[in-house]
């Protein structure tokens, strides 16, 4: 069993420790002029998207730290795993592959959410509008496509499933496609799959098309709630208090702005970055954005939003009673939005 680091009295006890714990040496800068351990944080992002993290850079609000995007990743859990070798600072994904990673004995923590379920961001399974599939028992023995396995697209098929009184032997009869998100929508269309994972920008671009139907979403089964987090290694919020302090609140600044900013503003802002980064990418998707669907003010986690996944896999045998207490997988001491003055 895995127990979160002691991050009570963060604000103090972490700032005491010394930055020289750190695996990689901090810049004379950072160490002298700017009380900061490191002013880079190198991270893996997503083409055709911009994330919490890169909006927070782009408004100032990580100053005077910066981001260095190391290459793209489609997975939430291979995301993280650039975290634990190192590669990386900062990861995010799906709350239900921290809490494995975590039982795995990984040295990690979640410090903020970073994207979620809400009315306007979820995810669908679609289908092609003359599609005879229209119940969960119509999905066994077809394929379905999604970003990643062992995440939120497989948790939630799964659920589905269950809800509807088809357990995992049932589930196994089921084909999962891995297809890079952005793609979803092809290989539906040309009858590679027979139900495709449209989330968020993707899937209102689908649905303006038309010729497809949603067979049932994320925000049916759970409604609106934080489904992924942001993920650093506790060694590196140890070593790099001032570092990880200053990114957790700019991130949450950021989503802050971006749920109180007026729509087409967060886009035309969106489009600005994706111009600048120059990595070769489609911003015509962005224009679909409507929310991060991030539940928690400010990013702010509870502990809801692990347990969830915590019962589901004690439930399916993954995990056994009381092996991750939910207060080992999480902290919200790192964000001025856990204070009620700040909200």
């Amino acid at each position: 069993m895995i127990s979160k680091p002691k991050l009570v009295g963060l604000g103090l006890a972490l700032l005491a420790l010394a930055s020289a714990c750190s695996r990689r040496e901090s810049k004379p800068e950072a160490a002298g002029a700017t009380g900061y351990e490191t002013l880079e944080l190198r991270y893996q992002g997503n083409n055709g998207t911009v994330s919490p993290a890169e909006l927070a850079e782009s408004l100032g609000y990580l100053a005077p730290l910066r981001l260095d995007f190391i290459g793209s990743t489609i997975s939430g859990p291979a995301s993280v795993q650039a975290v634990v070798t190192g590669d990386t600072d900062f990861g995010g994904a799906f709350n239900g592959a921290i809490i494995k990673l975590v039982a795995a004995k990984t040295p990690i923590v979640a410090v903020i959410g970073y994207y979620g379920v809400d009315d306007q961001r979820w995810s669908g399974y679609y289908v092609l509008e003359n599609s005879p599939i229209r119940s969960a028992r119509d999905i066994l023995g077809k394929k379905v496509s999604m970003n990643t396995l062992g995440a939120h697209s497989e948790f939630m098929l799964k659920e589905y499933l269950f809800r509807n009184q088809l357990g995992p032997k049932d589930a196994e009869q089921v084909t999962l496609v891995v297809i890079p998100p952005v793609n979803g929508e092809q290989v539906l269309r040309q009858g590679q799959v027979d139900i495709a994972v449209l989330g968020d920008i993707y899937r209102d671009r689908a649905s303006e098309k038309g010729g497809v139907r949603a067979l049932f979403s994320d925000y049916e089964l759970f409604g609106r709630f934080t489904a992924g987090s942001y993920v650093m290694k506790t060694e590196f919020i140890h070593s790099h208090p001032h570092t990880a302090r200053k990114f957790v609140e700019g991130v949450a600044r950021a989503l802050e702005w971006a749920r109180s900013t007026p729509r087409d503003q967060v886009i035309a802002r969106f489009v600005e970055i994706m111009r600048q980064r120059k990595r070769a990418e489609d911003d015509s998707v962005v224009k679909y954005w409507r929310s991060y669907g991030v539940n928690g003010t400010g990013g702010t986690i509870s502990d809801r939003e692990f347990q969830i996944w915590i019962d589901w896999m004690e439930k399916g045998g993954e995990l056994t009673p009381g092996q991750i207490p939910v207060s080992s997988l999480y902290t919200n001491e790192l964000n001025p939005y856990a204070d009620p003055a700040v909200r």
